[in-house]
């Protein structure tokens, strides 16, 4: 019996390299150079393009790669109301080669969802251009703007409304996503998968230490933040699935975090909710299989092909390593996938867009081999 719900058996984190006529739009819209409208005619020709070659290349699900978005979390979370986009000095959290440009998001209101958030039209957009097959949409985790604004901030002042009403805050954050939630549900949303690289920072013990040196109770934060994933998972509809993507970072083929799941797998993989988790397994620098052990009964779509380089991997040891997770997951729960996307934001990871379209063919033919309902 085929594998019918998402996510697949062959599935994808979401983003992809931008053509050059995406890169030469968004550059002459920002010069002045063409209005709105033109750029919103060619981001959805180039849209159209790209799905049409997800579906040659073998995905069952599509998404518009995030074309519209110059960073894979601050569109949408700028987009909010209370939320300010800002310049910043540096960015928020230090790669390990390249940094992005410098900006960042401020809490200067009331943090809430409106239905007039770009991304809701974004949405539509995608679906009218995908016609019959399945659109797959991606947003930040709500993690995130806590993350951004409260904990990597290191200077952070709560406006008055949340000044020592960390429950408010959290709340409200809850209420914005939850409403995000039913928004694209209502604009038919059934695949929606929430972007997190906290997870990724709660993994690495260097950054525990710093973070704990300030003060920070990590597993207090840590519960916090799975309380709000819960709390959007119980408010959505029950024929909407919601995937969790842990990320260590993805700039310019480079990173900003090392470290295994064990430090967060007992809350993160035993008490939240989500119907699956897309794991970075890519490198050694994600750790091993053990902490899988605390999953329950969510789908696990391990990122063992790696988005960052063209280099091929080798099919064998791809399997191999998928029967190693078996031993903590049952394989009829696990997927395949990159262990995250191709351009995180604008600029693109460094690997041609052929490699790139090698590199889901690979996943592909490799869930084909290993699973017979993929």
């Amino acid at each position: 019996m085929a594998h019918i719900n998402p996510p697949y058996r062959a599935d994808h984190v979401g983003s992809f390299l931008r053509s050059s006529k995406i890169v030469n739009a968004r550059r002459f819209f920002q010069d002045g150079k063409i209005s709105k409208a033109e750029l919103t005619q060619i981001e959805d020709e180039e849209i159209s393009v790209l799905v049409k070659q997800e579906i040659a290349n073998g995905l069952k699900a599509v998404t518009d790669g995030e074309f519209r978005r110059a960073y894979w979390h601050l569109d949408f979370l700028a987009a909010l109301n209370g939320i300010e986009h800002i310049k910043a000095k540096a960015w928020s959290v230090a790669f390990a080669d390249r940094q992005p440009k410098a900006e960042t998001i401020k809490i200067s209101g009331k943090i809430a969802f409106s239905n007039d958030h770009p991304f809701l039209e974004a949405f539509s957009k995608l679906k009218s251009i995908a016609g019959e097959h399945e659109v797959k949409f991606t947003i930040p985790s709500p993690s995130m703007l806590h993350l951004i604004c409260c904990v990597r901030e290191a200077n952070y002042e709560p406006i008055a409304l949340y000044r020592n009403n960390d429950e408010s805050l959290f709340d409200d954050i809850a209420d914005a996503w939850c409403d995000a939630v039913k928004a694209l549900y209502d604009r038919g949303c059934r695949y929606l998968q929430l972007d997190d690289t906290s997870w990724g920072e709660l993994c690495s013990l260097e950054k525990r230490e710093a973070y704990a040196q300030r003060g920070i109770d990590l597993d207090k934060l840590a519960e916090n933040y799975v309380a709000v994933i819960n709390r959007i998972m119980e408010a959505k509809p029950a024929d909407m699935v919601i995937c969790m993507h842990i990320c260590r970072g993805n700039f310019r083929s480079t990173w900003f975090s090392s470290g295994g799941y064990e430090p967060v797998a007992p809350i993160l993989f035993a008490k939240c909710n989500v119907d699956g988790f897309f794991l970075e397994y890519d490198t050694d620098r994600a750790g091993d299989f053990s902490p899988l052990r605390f999953i329950k009964d969510q789908t696990v779509v391990l990122g063992l092909i790696s988005s960052k380089f063209g280099d091929l991997e080798d099919k064998e040891a791809v399997k191999k390593r998928i029967r190693e997770a078996s031993q903590y997951v049952p394989l009829d729960r696990l997927c395949l996938s990159t262990q995250c996307g191709f351009s995180s934001t604008e600029e693109g990871n460094i690997l041609s867009h052929e490699a790139q379209w090698a590199k889901i063919r690979l996943v592909c033919e490799i869930a084909k081999e290993v699973w017979s309902d993929a």
